[in-house]
């Protein structure tokens, strides 16, 4: 029979075991909680990159690369605007030259290099959900203002429909203002961003989508239904009042089909919006 010490001995031992158990199980559990956790934030990190990269407007494929290649043009010529003597400014308009089969020849704004910079400009957007009153700041972003303001006169956007709808916790858009509806279309000019470190998205809002490429803002917007978290890339044109939001609140309560999921995220409207007209109230 065992001894006293030899039964001492053998109980260290399992206790030493026991404890060597444990600590193996405590590091493994830690394993696993840090790769949850680092494949949790990837997948937000991922999913918030792809839902605002699907603000760019006019970016296929095709034209990305076509893009790259020429960036440091595009960079060159959709230059910021410049503050002339008398408080107007002089915006860019520069071609698209990225060969897009999807742009729509609609012109240019008259007199880029004398555009108003102070006041407002009233729209009225018929949708066949109802009417969004916009408001359009000249101050905040002259250019982007003077190109909605034409492409309205020259009904670029009748008969468009709205063609994506994100509902996300923070990050609620309609996004409109391409002719063709593929969410590749705009008209066969562009010109540069109108952003500060400080700008934001909150409910109401109206911004301009890009391509994420810099000097590639277009004709395609999104109106803000969610106070939304988005770098500061996208132009701030204007605002929405508060009829409009109604009506907004009524498209995003019904969703969206989920055909852009998973990247770039959200879908076609489950209530379709086409713009009926887009009208320069005053």
């Amino acid at each position: 029979m065992p001894t006293n010490k030899q039964r001492r001995v053998a109980a260290q031992r399992r206790l030493q075991r026991q404890l060597e158990r444990r600590a193996e199980l405590a590091r493994r559990r830690r394993r696993n909680l840090l790769v949850v956790v680092t494949v949790a934030a990837v997948a937000l990190v991922a999913g918030a990159v792809a839902l605002v990269a699907g603000l760019g407007g006019d970016d296929d494929p095709g034209a990305e690369a076509a893009t790259s290649s020429s960036s440091a043009a595009a960079e060159a010529t959709a230059a910021p605007a410049t503050t002339n003597a008398d408080g107007t400014v002089a915006c860019t308009y520069a071609p698209d030259t990225s060969g897009n089969t999807d742009l729509v020849d609609a012109g240019t704004p008259p007199d880029p290099a004398a555009t108003p910079a102070t006041g407002t400009v009233a729209l009225l957007m018929s949708t066949s959900q109802g009417e969004i009153p916009l408001t359009l700041d000249r101050a905040k972003a002259p250019c982007a203002a003077a190109s909605f303001v034409h492409l309205a006169q020259q009904q670029f956007f009748d008969g468009s429909p709205c063609h994506r709808e994100v509902n996300a916790e923070s990050f609620g858009v309609l996004q409109c203002g391409d002719p063709t509806g593929t969410g590749q279309g705009g008209p066969t000019y562009k010109f540069a961003e109108e952003v500060t470190p400080e700008t934001t998205y909150p409910r109401g809002t109206i911004a301009m989508a890009n391509s994420g490429t810099p000097g590639s803002t277009g004709s395609q917007f999104f109106l803000v239904f969610t106070d939304s978290q988005l770098p500061p890339d996208y132009t701030v044109v204007g605002t929405v009042d508060e009829a409009g939001l109604a009506v907004l609140d009524t498209i995003a309560a019904a969703g969206n089909d989920g055909s852009f999921e998973p990247s770039p995220g959200g879908g076609a409207p489950n209530l379709p919006v086409t713009i009926d007209s887009m009208t320069v109230v005053a």
